[in-house]
């Protein structure tokens, strides 16, 4: 069958070539102690022990131990949901692995992440990971900070043949090669996604041949080769540190068991294709070549064995004995701690427009922060098509402000790698609505990698961009979309409406240590100038302020709909109704202390907001005042937001579609009036 015999294709090594007889000795009890813990683990599985589930790379142990026999202590890894091999030939301890596995607190990401997310740091492990294919964007933005660093260490990103039908195979091919990175792309590639051949659903003579259309270097190995392994990676890797770029590597192996432990899957796999890989198993391919060389004899594997079940068997036994965690422990991995120092300095009589005070807070902290650096379409020498980063590129350098591919995969992941490798990281959407191609790295990534890699990572990236409507772009380039993020745990969602708030709150988001979703609209960027500090200054997030005293009402509203609240609260005024305008600045945090303070005070509140009132962050906020400050209310909360429908492009209809000073004086008076 074509599944049994494409390994005929390649061509063969001996496996004792480029390696010698101590690093196969050494490679066949890593082989062994990866076999090992395997099989226990899926034993572990099915009496309970371990739970949910997990991936076993059970006839895929020549490319773990080769690959990682090739790498530097120094060198980075990402891999997949099965990563157990990676991670333990790359030095992890199996005793920590096993207690992950089980969920315990010692385990190496508290028990949080589990099978599929297993990082160690300390060996520059930065992770598995359970969404296909991540690994290889994340692997572009790590290998971007070795090379800026200039450290001359390199990675490698592990990958299954079903991810190289994913986008961001070709989305971070092409960056790694463009930039030329130092990374290599392994494709394991076992025959099978789940159930359905590779072959079935890959188009092209094979995956490595892909690497032409990037002018990256590749090759097709016998995965079940541990030396050609080795030697393919230790090509790879020479090359890497010369500064020639990335290649792609694709392995032929194939796994023994099913997809994973949980899967109770239709038999689609032949007897006999499963007996023919059988017979190509890597340990006594390897052991056979040992002993017939005479660097090993029968005795001396038997003991081998032994030591390595002995030493598996240990494991277990510490980690079962190990205490689970706690809700205390879970929470305090969910968001980084706060190590900045928050100050509002008076503002001056200098000017600044809203957009001129970000390119100010990225230029200041550029300048405090060597690590700082900016991705995004056109934000080099074009300074970004609404001028944000204007003037950057020429003071910071091209490698600091960097031009990307139209590739939002590729630049919201390799933004993702390069803060969890010591970057601070400021990605552009160069509309708001194209974040919705960057929602993986947001959600799948950012969002989680401290919490279920156990608290170790430190993920400083801010996603900013302009959303919402009022300049005629139409449903794809208007949307209002903070409540996609603020549903997310661990992650940071700011919104400020003033110049002074725009400088400080982006200060304080590149300097954070965790991700921030930062928003901006396109109204305000056309906004008069407005007083700004010259100095640095950092705004403490979940800090609102009071835009407006007032007596009568509490509006709450931010970004473009501050001032048309404003712009209310003065008509409303010469009526006789006194608002008070609250901007929450950040959407979470959110100072949930001042807006229901001030609903004390009017006992009545309106919520406005741009987005459709279904699902926008006015709910939340009417939640949060009728569990704060019900007893306080003299009328019902009421809500204004736009339309359930997409943002028109009609000039007049777009006009009606965002909420006005006139809708607003109408719920406010509505609350006021009510009897």
């Amino acid at each position: 069958m074509a599944h049994v015999h494409i390994l005929d294709t390649v061509a063969r090594t001996s496996p004792g070539n480029r390696m010698g007889p101590d690093e196969l000795r050494a490679a066949l009890i890593m082989m062994l102690r990866i076999r090992r813990f395997e099989t226990r683990a899926k034993e572990l599985f099915l009496k309970g022990v371990i739970k949910g589930t997990a991936h076993s790379s059970v006839g895929q142990e020549a490319i773990a131990a080769g690959a990682c026999a090739a790498l530097g202590p120094d060198d980075f890894l990402l891999t997949h949901h099965r990563g157990h091999g990676h991670t333990i030939a790359k030095g992890s301890d199996v005793a920590r692995m096993f207690a992950e596995l089980m969920g315990r607190a010692p385990g190496y990401c508290a028990g949080l992440g589990g099978s599929m997310h297993i990082a160690d740091f300390e060996r520059r492990i930065l992770g598995a990971n359970g969404i296909v294919g991540a690994g290889m964007g994340l692997g572009t933005g790590a290998a971007l900070a070795e090379q800026l660093n200039g450290t001359g260490n390199i990675g490698i990103t592990f990958f299954g043949d079903g991810a190289a039908n994913e986008g961001i195979f070709h989305e971070a091919m092409n960056l790694a090669a463009i930039w030329s990175l130092p990374l290599i792309f392994f494709c394991e590639n076992n025959q099978y996604g789940l159930t359905t051949a590779t072959e079935a659903v890959t188009a092209g003579p094979s995956i490595a041949a892909r690497g032409d259309a990037y002018g990256v270097l590749n090759e097709r190995i016998d995965g079940n080769d541990v030396a050609a392994v080795f030697e393919a990676v230790e090509r790879a890797a020479l090359r890497a540190r010369a500064g020639e770029g990335p290649t792609l590597i694709e392995a032929l192996t194939y796994r023994w068991d099913d997809h994973s432990m949980r899967a109770n899957l239709p038999s689609y796999r032949t007897d006999m294709e499963e007996e023919d890989w059988r017979r190509r198993d890597p340990i006594a391919r390897l052991r056979d070549h040992l002993v017939a060389a005479k660097d090993l004899d029968g005795d001396d594997y038997d003991t081998l064995v032994a030591q390595v079940e002995a030493e598996i068997e240990e494991a277990i036994e510490w980690a079962r004995a190990q205490a689970e965690p706690d809700m205390d422990l879970a929470l305090s991995h969910v968001l980084a701690p706060v190590g900045l120092s928050y100050s509002e300095p008076g503002p001056g009589a200098r000017t600044l427009t809203y957009a001129q005070a970000i390119t100010e807070a990225f230029a200041l902290e550029m300048e405090a922060d060597d690590d700082v650096i900016i991705l995004g379409e056109d934000v080099g020498e074009t300074g970004g098509i609404f001028g944000l980063t204007l003037g950057l590129c020429e003071r910071f350098g091209a490698a600091r402000v960097r031009d990307t591919p139209i590739s939002e995969g590729a630049i919201s992941t390799c933004g993702v790698g390069a803060a969890m490798s010591g970057k601070r990281v400021v990605v552009e959407a160069q509309l708001w609505d194209f974040v919705t191609l960057m929602m993986d790295a947001i959600v799948n990534q950012a969002a989680k990698a401290r919490f279920m890699l156990g608290g170790k990572a430190r993920v400083p990236i801010v996603f900013r961009g302009p959303q919402g409507a009022g300049i005629r772009l139409a449903a794809q380039h208007c949307q209002s979309l903070e409540m996609f993020f603020a549903n997310v745990p661990g992650l940071q969602v700011y919104a400020p409406c003033s110049a002074y708030d725009a400088k400080g709150l982006m200060a304080t988001a590149i300097a954070q240590d965790g991700p921030v979703v930062f928003l901006e609209h396109k109204l305000l960027y056309l906004g008069a100038a407005q007083p700004v500090p010259e100095a640095r200054y950092h705004i403490a997030p979940g800090k609102g302020r009071v835009v407006r005293p007032g007596r009568d009402c509490t509006v709450i509203a931010t970004l473009a709909m501050v001032d048309r609240a404003v712009q209310a609260a003065e008509t409303l005024e010469r009526e006789g109704i006194s608002v008070e305008v609250i901007d929450p600045r950040t959407i979470k945090p959110l100072d949930a202390d001042l807006i229901c303070s001030s609903v004390r005070k009017t006992n009545r509140a309106v919520i406005v907001h741009e987005a459709p009132l279904f699902g926008g962050f006015g709910g939340e906020i009417a939640a949060t005042i009728q569990d704060k400050a019900f007893d306080w209310l003299d009328a019902p909360i009421a809500r204004v937001g736009a339309p359930e429908m997409p943002v028109p492009y009609n000039d007049r209809l777009e006009r009606a579609y965002m909420p006005d000073a006139t809708r607003i004086i109408e719920a406010v008076k509505s609350v006021c009036y009510r009897s």
